[in-house]
């Protein structure tokens, strides 16, 4: 297990979480965070949303443009600290005048919204701006492990497609160079992967397929494995012992959901079929979380998940 994880790990600087909105691609995105600090990897997870759900689960206060705490660094595992962080446009660009001198520029632009005039101009600009300060926080090497929680599939597209479209647009310029640079990251296969997660549904599985190519034809990121989150177990069958201390009424109501729940295990595993059948990509397996909320323990049990189901397969990237 150790030798498949520290290669999983060591193949990339840079994870993009993507997914459909409502697959769990926030979760996903924490627990693959909090994994990589269990192999001595000091990791940065990004929210570029502000959802505030990571910070939920972590029981932290809302993240801003500043490093917070999300776990502590633990000697006696071993186990690195994890860190995390908002990158907004408006942050982005007031950091990037003033490290250029241009600070009160920048506070004055986003005050008086002149921030969303030259967005409406200069179409991706926007995203442009946080993928370079996520490019810059790969390359600094403050961190061994950068993990990005993207905006939902239909944006995530648009969002990492930004550089490719300022690159054809802007001939030479600052705008160039950084969408340059942010490209050469996004395109190296050595420090990016993109991981998608998905349940096992046909709504959320068609997506996927859909942005998978995308990504790869329009934005050029590898792909890493698929997250298959929410999958529900075997259904045992209902034991005669059991089934004779029940009122006729009573069994069923009890087979009856049985059969509910047997009818969405096969309906799970036909929808996973069909997805290695289109998109021949590993899959990593995370069981339905059964809580209101997902908290810390929860992130804790999938980071543990993902880790026994990395070290299963046959081909980590």
């Amino acid at each position: 297990m150790t030798g498949r994880l520290d290669e999983f790990f060591a193949s990339s600087k840079l994870f993009i979480v993507a997914g459909k909105g409502g697959v769990g691609k926030t979760t996903v995105a924490a627990s693959l965070a909090r994994l990589a600090t269990t192999r001595g990897l000091r990791t940065l997870l990004i929210d570029v949303e502000r959802k505030n759900g990571i910070a939920a689960a972590f029981g932290v206060p809302p993240l801003s443009y500043e490093e917070h705490i999300l776990v502590e660094a633990d000697p006696t595992t071993g186990s690195a600290q994890l860190l995390g962080r908002t990158v907004t446009p408006d942050d982005a660009l007031v950091e990037w005048l003033g490290d250029h001198g241009l600070r009160r520029l920048g506070d004055r632009m986003v005050a008086t919204g002149l921030v969303d005039i030259i967005a409406t101009a200069t179409p991706g600009i926007r995203d442009l701006l946080v993928l370079g300060k996520v490019k810059q926080l790969v390359i600094e090497g403050s961190y061994d492990i950068v993990v990005l929680d993207t905006p939902a599939s239909g944006h995530a597209i648009s969002f990492l497609r930004s550089p490719l479209g300022l690159v054809e647009a802007v001939r030479s310029g600052p705008i160039r160079r950084q969408a340059d640079e942010v490209l050469t990251l996004l395109h190296d296969p050595k420090r990016t992967h993109v991981v998608l997660v998905t349940l096992a549904e046909e709504t959320p599985i068609n997506e996927l397929v859909e942005t998978a190519y995308q990504l790869e034809e329009t934005v050029g990121v590898a792909l890493g494995p698929i997250v298959v989150n929410a999958l529900v177990d075997p259904v045992p069958v209902l034991a005669t012992t059991t089934a004779a201390k029940l009122s006729g009424e009573e069994l069923r109501a009890v087979e009856g959901a049985l059969d509910f729940e047997r009818a969405r295990y096969l309906s799970q595993t036909t929808q996973r079929e069909r997805l290695a059948a289109v998109l021949p990509l590993p899959q990593l397996r995370l069981a339905e979380q059964t809580g209101v909320r997902v908290d810390r323990d929860d992130i804790f049990h999938l980071a543990e998940t993902l880790g026994a189901e990395i070290a299963a397969i046959e081909r980590v990237l």
